[in-house]
């Protein structure tokens, strides 16, 4: 399967009728984008089962301002319209899978939980998907 474009006006349908999807946040100017994008390909191509999409930073400014996106690439999870991982920087292949697995492996039930109630959530500043994340 490959990579989605998503936009702020395609959002929500995408997070709410996949349930899982990750988000690239790049930009065509961005060197480690560009070395990062077979990276991320290939692991769509391997999960089928998931959605992977990708925000282009300067065409989307309030999407990758909604998700506090200071650096690029940046990659999200939402799991069930939360937030599960939010962090920037290109991964290599083993460690993308590392995170997929990892986020596969999350229980859901828990995460939610955990986001409803923020002082559980130990110096997470307020970002998003700071409860549950993986790793």
């Amino acid at each position: 399967m490959s990579t989605k474009e998503l936009t702020k006006d395609n959002f929500d349908d995408v997070v709410a009728d996949d349930g899982f999807v990750l988000i690239d946040f790049w930009a065509d100017w961005c060197g480690p984008c560009r070395q990062f994008a077979p990276v991320y390909e290939a692991a769509a191509e391997r999960h089928s089962d998931l959605t992977f999409a990708k925000v282009d930073t300067e065409a989307e400014q309030e999407l990758a301002a909604a998700f506090e996106v200071q650096s690029i690439p940046t990659l999200a999870i939402v799991r069930d319209r939360i937030v599960v991982f939010s962090q920037p920087g290109a991964l290599p292949e083993a460690a993308l899978e590392d995170l997929i697995g990892q986020a596969r492996g999350l229980d859901m039930e828990e995460v939610r939980q955990s986001a409803a109630t923020p002082e559980d959530a130990p110096g997470d500043g307020g970002q998003p998907g700071a409860p549950g994340q993986p790793g």
